[in-house]
C-alpha cells in the first residue's frame, strides 16, 4: 500500500517536472519567435529603403548626408540576425531610424517638390508604418522575455531549469536614448 502511494507520488512529481520543463521551452521559443518578428519588421524597412535610396540620390548633390544615413541604416538592418538576439544592434538600428526620419523631414522642408512626389510620400508613410510595427513587435518581444525570465527564476522552476535546460534569462530591449530624457528613475 505504502509502495503504491510512494510510486504515485514519484509519478506525479515526474509529470510536474516534465510540465515545468516543457513550459520553460515553450516560453523560450516564444521569445525567440518574438525576436524573429522584430528582425523581420526591421528587414521590411530595407525593402522600403531600397526604393527610397534612388529618390534621395536625385537630391544627393544637396543632401549627401541623408543618402549616407539611408545606406548606413540599411546595412545595420541587414546585420540583424534573426537567430541571435542582439539588443545592442537593434538599439543602434532604432537610433539610426530616428536620425534618418529627422534628416528626411529637413530634406522635405528644403525641397518642396520632393514633398509633392507621391513616391516619396508613400515611402515615408511605409517607413512610419514599419516603425510602428517594430514598436509593437518590440513590446511583444519584451512581454515574452518577461514571462520567460519570470518562469525560469521562480521556485521550483529555477531548480528544474538548472537541472534540465540551463536556460539563461534573456535581456529585454530598452531604448537608452529615450530613458535618458526621463526625470524619473525607478529604484530597481
Amino acid at each position: 500500500m505504502y509502495l503504491l502511494i510512494f510510486l504515485g507520488l514519484i509519478v506525479v512529481l515526474v509529470v510536474i517536472i516534465i510540465m515545468i520543463r516543457n513550459n520553460i521551452i515553450r516560453h523560450h521559443n516564444a521569445s525567440i519567435r518574438a525576436w524573429a518578428d522584430v528582425a523581420s519588421f526591421e528587414r521590411q524597412k530595407v525593402k522600403i529603403l531600397d526604393g527610397l535610396q534612388p529618390l534621395v540620390e536625385q537630391y544627393a548633390n544637396f543632401e549627401q548626408g541623408t543618402l549616407t544615413q539611408v545606406t548606413e541604416l540599411r546595412q545595420n538592418i541587414m546585420k540583424l540576425n534573426i537567430n541571435d538576439t542582439d539588443i545592442g544592434r537593434l538599439q543602434q538600428v532604432e537610433s539610426l531610424t530616428k536620425q534618418l526620419m529627422q534628416s528626411l523631414n529637413v530634406v522635405v522642408e528644403n525641397y518642396p517638390e520632393l514633398k509633392a512626389n507621391e513616391v516619396y510620400l508613400k515611402m515615408m508613410h511605409e517607413i512610419e508604418q514599419q516603425n510602428q510595427n517594430v514598436g509593437a513587435a518590440i513590446t511583444i518581444y519584451n512581454r515574452n522575455v518577461e514571462v520567460f525570465n519570470n518562469y525560469i527564476q521562480i521556485f521550483p522552476n529555477n531548480i528544474i531549469n538548472t537541472a534540465t535546460t540551463s536556460k539563461k534569462p534573456i535581456r529585454a530591449f530598452r531604448d537608452a536614448s529615450v530613458t535618458q530624457n526621463f526625470d524619473y528613475r525607478p529604484n530597481f
